[in-house]
């Protein structure tokens, strides 16, 4: 049987692609990435690839790495983590790029990329620490700033920790787009990912955040952030007196509040930063004093029903959990602010999956309408309850949002739902 109008070759194009990114020489980091500036070249000069794509072989070879210098560097700016190949590694390559140019033309050139490197990332599962869809997508939402005014500037976002670009992509409509991460090939997958996905201003860098920040001086509209996990060395003998500390110089085991207050020293004052969390980085002793302090001086999101709120505040979730802080930069207290009080939420309770967020932007799941600003934090029975801040600051600051929640068969809730918890 003949395939159907539009699917003509579809399925063995997908296929022969990908194989040829699985079965590259150098390997399919590599192949990934050259397929990558092949994309982009496609797709921000599409009325150039044809007459190159013409080329035989030999000649094609000698002009691409001319081509994909310049779009590199306009899309990317200089330092880029991604490099120009050389000519004799888009030699072997070439297969490969005609391949994808031809995919590009079928699917879309994002759309193209997203096909190889999915089909990568789900062939190495182990290999990679991914974000959900659905986590990502809420955390974007939870960053997302109040709506700007007419003629304001497009928000600016980091992930400091990019990995492979999920977080960062799923914001909506950003205006400037700032990535690192410690692994090359990484920043580079996500750097080409970001600029076949959107015309922000994208500028991705490798390196190690905490060790060396590409963006030192950066006051970003809001900092998504995945960091890892119970990693020991993150700095911890290098970093002493760095002036990020400004809420206590985290333990050795505590990397993940190093990473906590990276981010809220590359915010703007009213900023928004969102992380996922361990749920251990809540309850663990070697981290309460910086739990109590980050407590003490973050500026209240609503007192009362009837008080404006200001922009600044503060808040932690636990799914495996992330923290979400709109700090301004209130002086050092030792109790805090009268009235300030802290949502601990059971997300999941109520509203459509987060992963609809990137599908149907007008339609908010009932966790983020429960976490965000401006709503009245009288809280709802069995899946959040509005908790003062006095009530946390006992001997173990305990910031996990089970322990201040009925249990979930007892509220009828989910079992496994994770929490959150919002100032």
């Amino acid at each position: 049987m003949a395939p159907r109008p539009g699917q003509t070759g579809r399925g063995p194009l997908r296929e022969r692609v990908w194989q040829q990114v699985a079965g590259h020489p150098a390997g399919a980091v590599t192949a990934l990435v050259h397929a990558g500036c092949a994309l982009l070249l496609v797709r921000d000069r599409s009325a150039a690839w044809p007459s190159l794509a013409a080329l035989p072989d030999e000649r094609l070879t000698e002009v691409l790495p001319v081509a994909l210098e310049e779009t590199l560097t306009e899309r990317l700016g200089p330092g880029r983590a991604v490099l120009t190949p050389a000519p004799g590694a888009l030699a072997v390559s070439l297969p490969l790029l005609r391949g994808a140019a031809e995919l590009a033309a079928d699917t879309g050139a994002r759309q193209a990329f997203e096909f190889l490197l999915g089909r990568h990332l789900d062939a190495n599962p182990r290999q990679y620490t991914l974000t959900p869809p659905g986590p990502a997508a809420l955390m974007a939402a939870l960053a997302a700033p109040a709506p700007a005014g007419e003629g304001a500037a497009p928000p600016t976002v980091l992930d400091p920790a990019c990995g492979t670009g999920g977080l960062l992509g799923a914001v909506e409509r950003p205006g400037a787009v700032r990535g690192q991460d410690a692994d090359p090939d990484l920043a580079a997958l996500t750097a080409l990912r970001l600029a076949l996905a959107a015309d922000a201003d994208i500028r991705v860098r490798s390196g190690d955040s905490l060790r060396a920040d590409a963006f030192p001086t950066l006051a970003a509209d809001a900092v998504l952030c995945h960091p890892p996990f119970n990693e020991r060395n993150w700095g911890h003998d290098e970093l002493a007196y760095d002036p990020r500390w400004e809420y206590g110089f985290p333990a050795r085991t505590e990397s993940e509040l190093a990473w906590v207050q990276h981010a809220l020293a590359r915010l703007r004052p009213g900023g928004t930063a969102v992380l996922l969390m361990p749920p251990a980085a809540a309850s663990r002793r070697s981290g309460r004093r910086i739990r109590a302090d980050l407590l003490r001086r973050a500026p209240c999101a609503r007192s009362s029903p009837s008080r404006p709120a200001p922009r600044p505040r503060t808040a932690s979730r636990s799914t495996s959990g992330a923290a979400q802080a709109r700090p301004g930069r209130p002086p050092r207290r030792r109790t805090p602010p009268r009235g300030h009080r802290v949502r601990a939420h059971r997300a999941g309770q109520g509203g459509p999956r987060p992963a609809r967020l990137a599908g149907r932007p007008h339609r908010r799941p009932g966790r983020l309408d429960a976490v965000r600003p401006g709503r009245d934090l009288a809280g709802t029975p069995g899946a959040s309850r509005s908790v003062p801040v006095i009530e946390l600051l006992d001997d173990d600051v305990d910031l996990a949002p089970a322990r201040h929640l009925p249990p979930p068969a007892a509220a009828g809730a989910r079992p496994s739902s994770p929490g959150c918890a919002s100032a």
